[in-house]
């Protein structure tokens, strides 16, 4: 392999999702996400550091980030990290990296509280008929599934 460029965050949002649109009507959302680190410092003693992201998602996944989330929800972005260079109004070159999101999921469940199995939703996938729980699989429907996995696996 070559090169990899691949993020993966889980975090809260920061604010609600800011959307515009590009002169062709394509939705561009951006977000503030948040991750925290907890950690003991050299005396020993619970220290916690908080980190912001910059996310950014396009098009129709853009529209369901407006749509579903909000500040405070609990999402997992992944997609590549992109630096983008442009000027500011004194004519001074800016920079700014970002995570380019291509899928996100949302953690929370649908009463906002701490869960973990909402949508998940990719750039090429539409918005969810109804934004509740999926059902999970029996656990008959699941063993038949693997019925006819070879028992030579190595591990």
């Amino acid at each position: 392999m070559s090169s990899l460029n691949k993020a993966m965050i889980i975090g809260r949002l920061g604010a609600d999702p800011e959307v515009r649109f590009t002169q062709s009507n394509t939705a561009v959302a951006t977000m503030n996400v948040a991750t925290n680190e907890r950690y003991k410092d050299s005396s020993g003693e619970m220290q916690e550091r908080t980190e912001w992201h910059r996310v950014v998602a396009w098009g129709r996944l853009a529209e369901i980030c407006q749509q579903y989330v909000k500040k405070g929800s609990l999402i997992y972005f992944e997609g590549p990290i992109q630096t983008r260079e442009w000027e500011d109004k004194e004519g001074q070159k800016r920079y700014t990296t970002e995570v380019k999101a291509l899928s996100m999921q949302m953690l929370d469940t649908r009463e906002g509280g701490m869960g973990s199995s909402g949508p998940s939703m990719s750039s090429t996938t539409s918005a969810p008929a109804s934004a509740s729980k999926p059902v999970a699989p029996k656990a008959a429907e699941i063993d038949s599934s693997f019925s006819d996995v070879d028992d030579d696996l190595p591990f």
